[in-house]
């Protein structure tokens, strides 16, 4: 279901296998829309569902109705090394892609929020880069010509609608789902709350906070709730805690400043952190969604 986006008889294996199990809440989403998976020749991909997924399926028709770089965009998949692939989008992709009307509409707020991107981001962006459009050119051409695209599945499934047995999730990987199923799964505990919320409600030391790009959020339209934010971390934090983020912006500014009050002293939040720029650096080159400005890896100090 999650490999390639449909599956036969979906709703039978969805009633006799998997609803015992999903909480009532996801029951009810489900007994809607599990009509997702269905396979058939009119039936899209689970995955082009969505606000996410219909960029997706409106990517796809531009490549294949507009630019018709469909066979260059499967030479780069196919690719044996990173310097054919930057042959094959140079010589087959690039201008074709880049028309007129996609550079306009990479720039719309109404299309960056099909794909979880608010103005405050694209605001951010075009601080520290100028033109929203030349960011994500720059960024499609890094991944498509400057890194392995081989294991790249966040790209795949968006262009194909599914993944392959060698290009998926870990989670997919048939060793690794065996191990989920043998009792991993039972290790995470899921909380659909806030990050505030949930560290006021568990009296619990946290060593890591993985906390993508929703602070961009925060740092435009209320500062004053990242603040408390930060704040219930630190008081949660373990010793040396560790901080992961990332930002559409080629620079968090919104951060450092922030005052917050740590071993019964108010401090800047920055003289609380030490930033493994180094390492962070090194693997933000290595991101194979390839579209966020900058990263973060930061260690209490």
């Amino acid at each position: 279901m999650f490999g390639k986006g449909r599956i036969k008889q979906h709703d039978k294996i969805y009633r006799k296998a998997l609803r015992k199990h999903l909480t009532a809440s996801s029951k009810a989403i489900w007994d809607k829309h599990i009509d997702y998976f269905q396979q058939g020749n009119n039936q899209e991909s689970f995955f082009y569902r969505g606000s996410s997924g219909f960029f997706a399926r409106m990517l796809n028709i531009h490549i294949d109705s507009v630019a018709k770089v469909r066979e260059g965009i499967n030479g780069i998949m196919n690719a044996d090394d990173v310097k054919e692939q930057e042959r094959i989008y140079n010589q087959q992709v690039k201008n074709s892609f880049w028309n007129i009307f996609l550079r306009w509409a990479v720039s719309r707020d109404s299309v960056l929020s099909l794909v979880g991107v608010p103005n405050s981001q694209r605001k951010q962006i075009e601080k520290h880069y100028g033109s929203m459009a030349d960011f994500v050119e720059d960024c499609i051409e890094y991944v498509f010509a400057r890194l392995p695209f081989t294991d790249n599945y966040f790209w795949r499934v968006y262009l194909c609608g599914e993944y392959t047995n060698s290009c998926c999730p870990e989670y997919l990987k048939e060793e690794n789902f065996e191990a989920l199923k043998k009792g991993l799964i039972d290790s995470i505990s899921i909380h659909t709350t806030t990050i505030e919320q949930f560290l006021k409600s568990n009296d619990v030391s946290i060593s890591k906070y993985v906390l993508l790009d929703h602070m961009d959020w925060l740092g435009s339209f209320s500062l004053d709730l990242l603040q408390q934010e930060w704040q219930a971390m630190l008081n949660r934090a373990a010793d040396k805690a560790r901080f992961i983020w990332r930002s559409g912006s080629l620079e968090v500014d919104f951060i450092d400043p922030l005052i917050v009050g740590y071993h019964g002293a108010q401090s800047r939040l920055g003289s609380l952190l030490s930033y493994n720029t180094a390492l962070a650096t090194d693997l933000h080159k290595r991101d194979r969604v390839g579209t966020y400005g900058s990263f973060y890896i930061a260690d209490l100090a």
